[in-house]
């Protein structure tokens, strides 16, 4: 048998369901690989031992799924019981909740015991991952490249085999940055997907709970742990018509695929590999019968002030412990004092206005099944390409450019998903992204495995796997 971080989340699933090996097998197994890529804040190593000791001898219960035994990590803006959680900020670097938030009890309900809390820059805001209570996070493919962020631990943690899947969440492309600059599966849900139960702390409704992984069919397995309706939930997605999973053996039959390439948000230069990676992908797409066709970018210029409006209020309403406030980062600060401005008409009519450009981009892109662009606009950028402590300002202005698209399918809600279908001479990878209908991961699936099949990538390691 090959060594047990070569097999994909739901090989190990189905090692720990005939007995061949135990929670606690695989829980050691990661436990002895070492984080050389900034992917861990806090390690849980005797915690997830427990847990791991607990599924084993409590046996497998009826109805576990198919990851049940399999261990994961928690992304450090999710609260866990007895565990520091800093929110990525040297603020919160002792904080120990004394409860779990509803996606960390998930994931333990679920027979996942965590490793640990994965890096992610403060209060999850930039796409890049350099907090001031971690290591840079890295992508595996180049160590002196960023992971991208915010979930760039989850995603440096899972290209480097420390652990097979994690969780991570995505507000402007979160989750879908770091799976293109690390070379995985990152899909960001549809809006009301996953429930925001217990906090409910973002009323704009760009964020999201979202599964990184290594495959198509280890994603949708995590999205089916991951996804759900709690009672208090102000709005939700229907229900699949059967499991994630289960929708990546569905022939997605031929689709009309909508393409642009011109970038969103800001006047991007776009590498020419992402434009060959993005021609690559249509070109692909086409060979397996969809129709391609060429569209304006669906969301107007003018979206994007709105944008950063909510953005900005959502960045001040992080919470700082009384006395600690000049821990803050400059880009923390310079967002906040933004965002304390607004006042509250103001953010109201912000998000309104949001919603009402959603609903023309909506209407403008129901004839497609699916829109195709580039996840990113360059090659991962090198760790401190992007910050500027001086200048926030500038650095959100070179956030900006370096991701382009990502965050008009928050503004929708649409799901979409980068996938790691290019790859330089250097090895180093490059996603593209793929977005469906509101409430279609089912489809979104069903096409991305599709894609995996005609041309996988599973198989891929980075330097010192």
């Amino acid at each position: 048998m090959p060594p047990l971080h070569d097999l994909t989340a739901l090989e190990q699933g189905e090692l720990v369901r005939r007995g061949d090996v135990t929670p606690l097998d695989l829980v050691e197994h990661y436990l002895e690989r070492a984080d050389t890529v900034g992917a861990f804040v806090t390690s849980t190593p005797e915690q997830a031992r427990a847990h791991a000791r607990r599924l084993r001898d409590g046996g497998r219960p009826e109805g576990a799924g198919p990851l049940w035994g399999v261990p994961t990590a928690i992304k450090d803006l999710h609260p866990t019981a007895g565990v520091r959680t800093t929110f990525g900020s040297a603020a919160y670097d002792g904080f120990v909740p004394d409860e779990s938030d509803d996606l960390v009890l998930t994931v333990e309900a679920a027979g996942m015991p965590s490793l640990g809390k994965t890096n992610t820059p403060e209060f999850g805001s930039p796409c890049y991952t350099e907090p001031d209570v971690a290591p840079p996070a890295v992508t595996p493919w180049d160590p002196r490249r960023t992971a991208g962020g915010s979930s760039g631990g989850a995603a440096a943690a899972v290209a480097a085999g420390l652990v097979p899947v994690a969780p991570g969440s995505d507000g402007g492309g979160s989750i879908r940055i770091p799976a293109s600059c690390c070379g995985l599966v990152g899909l960001k849900p549809t809006r009301g997907r996953i429930s925001g139960a217990p906090r409910y702390g973002d009323p704009v409704g760009l964020a999201t709970p979202g599964p990184l992984a290594r495959t198509v069919r280890d994603a949708a397995a995590l999205l089916d742990v991951l996804a759900g309706r709690r009672v208090g939930d102000p709005s939700w997605a229907p229900p699949p018509l059967d499991s994630f999973l289960t929708a990546c053996d569905r022939d997605p039959g031929r689709l009309r695929v909508a393409r642009f390439i011109t970038p969103v948000i800001t006047d991007s230069e776009v590498e020419p590999v992402v434009r060959t990676a993005w021609d690559e992908a249509s070109a692909m797409l086409a060979g397996l019968g969809h129709d391609v066709v060429d569209i304006d970018v669906p969301l107007p210029r003018e979206a994007v002030a709105t944008f950063e409006v909510c953005w900005a209020v959502l960045t001040a309403m992080a919470e700082v412990p009384e006395g600690r406030e000049h821990e803050i980062r400059p880009l923390t600060r310079w967002l906040s004092e933004k965002g304390r401005a607004v006042s509250a008409p103001e953010f109201g009519l912000a998000i309104g206005q949001l919603r009402r450009y959603a609903a023309d981009a909506l209407a403008s892109l129901a004839p497609y099944d699916l829109v195709l662009t580039p996840t990113v606009a360059t090659l991962p950028p090198l760790v401190g390409d992007l910050r500027d402590d001086e200048d926030p300002a500038a650095d959100f202005e070179a956030q900006k450019r370096f991701t382009p698209w990502t965050s008009a399918w928050n503004v929708t809600g649409m799901p979409a998903v980068s996938l790691p279908l290019h790859w330089t001479p250097d090895g180093l990878p490059v996603g593209v992204m793929l977005a469906a209908r509101p409430a279609e991961e089912e489809l979104l699936l069903s096409v991305s495995a599709q894609v995996e099949a005609a041309a996988p990538w599973a198989g891929r390691q980075p330097p010192g796997w």
